[in-house]
């Protein structure tokens, strides 16, 4: 009768200070350090390619697979995060950062989508029922199993996707 009551509830997260990371703490790298920067990093989808060769760096060069190594978490987050950003910000509808338990509780529909995942925050639209991967995405990338020859490719297919 009153099931209502017993709705899930949305946990909401908020990953703009993670992605906001990418340019705010930075190696000392010469080249993270010219490239890596707000005026660059603007959340514009142009800027995914300062994205994607920093990546392609932290994958291919000594100095960035010791980063990765030992902070692929971190790396994989932050730079979900940014791409996330970059994905919400061009789609324009309802798409927002929730704990994914939090979605899989509100809409079991999603279950199959992303269960064996290890995402820690997913861009999902209420009304649309809907679900986007960023981070999970972006590790998958990193550990070189991606269907994506790059990011670019990825966020501007969700994007045209979703819109």
């Amino acid at each position: 009768m009153f099931s209502f009551f017993n709705k899930a509830k949305l946990k909401k997260d908020n990953l703009i200070g993670i992605a906001k990371l990418i340019y705010q703490d930075v190696s000392d790298d010469s080249w993270d350090k010219e490239n890596l920067t707000k005026r660059n990093l603007d959340f514009t989808i142009e800027s995914i390619r300062y994205i994607d060769i920093y990546a392609k760096r932290l994958m291919n060069t000594e100095f960035g697979t010791e980063l990765l190594n030992k902070h692929f978490d971190n790396f994989a987050e932050r730079i979900g995060a940014y791409i996330g950003e970059v994905i919400k910000n061009n789609i324009n509808q309802d798409f927002y950062w929730y704990e994914p338990d939090s979605v899989l509780n509100y809409s079991p529909n999603l279950d199959r989508e992303f269960r064996n995942s290890n995402t820690q925050s997913v861009l999902y639209s209420k009304k649309r029922d809907m679900v986007i991967l960023p981070l999970n995405v972006v590790s998958q990338f990193l550990k070189g199993n991606s269907p994506y020859n790059n990011l670019l490719t990825y966020v501007e297919e969700t994007i045209k996707k979703n819109t």
